[in-house]
């Protein structure tokens, strides 16, 4: 996916931060807060929330927030679920989708709490 088409499609500028910030999601394959990479990037918070932000307005991210109070973001993609351990946060995101069928939604996110194979050892 080329950042420079993405944002001219979507009437958006290519800045630093915007650019910074594709790289990142591009290479990472699971949802991540703004505390996973705020060493890997040069931008403020705020500067992250809004850029954040603006990239959901415009559908190239998806969000949701976990048990632990924060935001997690992944690039928009195929609709595919999260599973999300209630003891230790961790998220995973499952290549499966359970059976829903919700005539007239468009569903974003199916989100599925638990213990995850590492607690449930425990």
């Amino acid at each position: 996916m080329n950042i420079e088409n993405l944002l001219r499609d979507n009437q958006l500028k290519l800045t630093i931060a915007r650019k910074e910030l594709f790289d990142i999601f591009a290479d990472i394959k699971k949802p991540v807060c703004y505390e996973d990479i705020k060493d890997n990037i040069s931008m403020d918070k705020a500067t992250f929330y809004r850029n954040m932000s603006t990239f959901e307005e415009k559908r190239i991210v998806n969000s949701f927030e976990s048990n632990d109070k924060k935001r997690y973001y992944e690039l928009h993609g195929t609709l595919h679920s999260h599973f999300v351990c209630t003891l230790c946060n961790n998220i995973e995101c499952l290549q499966i989708l359970p059976d829903t069928s919700l005539i007239g939604y468009k569903i974003d996110n199916i989100i599925i709490h638990g213990h995850c194979v590492k607690c449930e050892q425990i």
